[in-house]
This record gives C-alpha cells, structure tokens and sequence, in this order.
C-alpha cells in the first residue's frame, strides 16, 4: 500500500503542476493556478500521515517506510526548485514573461550553482532522517527499527555522493571555450569584459 501511494503521489505531484501552470497562464486564471500548486504538498502530508498508520496498526518497519521517507524528503529539497524552473518556462511560453535565465556553464558560477544545489540534497537527506528517527522512536525497542536507520545512510550516502560532485566544479572548474564570455551585468563601460569591447584601430588611435 505504502509504495502504490508513493507513486499515487509522484503522479499526483505532476498532474497538480501541470493543472496549476494551465490554471494560471492559459486559463487567466492565477488565483485557481497558486491555490492548485499550493495542493501539492498536502500529498506529502498525506504520505506522512499512511506511513504513520501503517506502523500504528502493528506493520513491521521496512524498506517501504524508509523509502516514503526519502520521497518526502527528496520533495522538500528539490520540489520548490523544480516548480520554479518549470513555471518560469511556462510563463515565457504562454505568459509572454522573458526566458528565464539558464544556469552558469563553467567557471565559479557553475560551481557556485552546484552548491546550491547540493544544499538541496542536504535538506532532502535532513528531512527524511528526521522522519525515519521519529518512525523509530514510534516503533520503540519491542519492533525492528533497523532498517529505517539504515535509510538514514543511504539518505546521507546519496547526498555526500552529490556534495563530492558539486566540489569537483570548485576544484576543477570547467573553463569557457575560446571566444565565449559570460554575460556579465555592467553599471559601467569600465565593467564590461575586455572580449565585449571593441578595440579602436591604430587609425582611430592615430587620430
């Protein structure tokens, strides 16, 4: 039951972000697109709350439970991120809102984006052992708790995997190739990259 509903929700999660961003730039209707979206984490909730039943009625702590665990984890980390990335897509495609901006490519820039996402996967993996400790001391000495503590590793395995990651774009960060220059916001013609200013030529100089 516990797994059927995990993918009831992931469903649930992508039909109320489309119905929503429909909602709100193709319908005109903002209001009835926000209080869509804002349904979403009441799926989460609902998870929350099964998996809490499931381990009242006598269920033997298991993978199951570890697994929803990391789902609403994962949720919380990642899930405003997502959101925000495809609705500033679908208000530049139906809202007539400006591209929003893509994410650095190399440099410090990239390596700064990584981190935060990474931060993400931090919050993810808090999350989810928060949960999972909970579960446990609900559970008590007379049940076998040591699967969910071994969902705490995982969930901590998973994002130091990721945090080695996002430190190899600090450490190597990945160069521009020639002749490609970052846009780079100037208040002052002073602040604009060499690359984007034209030189005078040795006539011009002369004169």
């Amino acid at each position: 039951m516990i797994v059927t509903l995990i993918v009831v929700c992931e469903v649930g999660f992508w039909v109320l972000l489309a119905a929503g961003l429909a909602a709100r730039y193709l319908l005109k209707m903002p209001r009835t697109g926000i209080a869509l979206l804002l349904c979403e984490p009441l799926l989460e909730v609902l998870l929350l709350v099964v998996t809490a039943i499931d381990l009242k009625n006598g269920a033997d702590p298991s993978w199951k439970h570890g697994l929803a665990a990391l789902y609403i984890g994962y949720t919380v980390g990642h899930g405003h991120r997502t959101v925000k990335w495809l609705d500033g897509h679908a208000a530049h495609r139906f809202g007539g809102a400006p591209p929003p901006p893509k994410p650095p490519r190399y440099g410090m820039a990239r390596a700064r984006h990584e981190g935060k996402v990474w931060l993400g996967s931090v919050t993810a993996a808090a999350v989810a052992s928060g949960l999972l400790l909970l579960a446990a001391l609900y559970v008590g000495d007379d049940g076998n708790t040591d699967g969910l503590y071994g969902w705490i590793f995982v969930a901590w395995r998973a994002a130091g995997i990721h945090g080695l990651i996002a430190l190899s774009y600090a450490i190597w960060p990945k160069k521009a190739p020639e002749g490609v220059a970052s846009a780079v916001p100037a208040r002052d013609p002073e602040h604009v990259p060499d690359l984007l200013v034209r030189r005078p030529s040795k006539d011009e100089e002369q004169v």
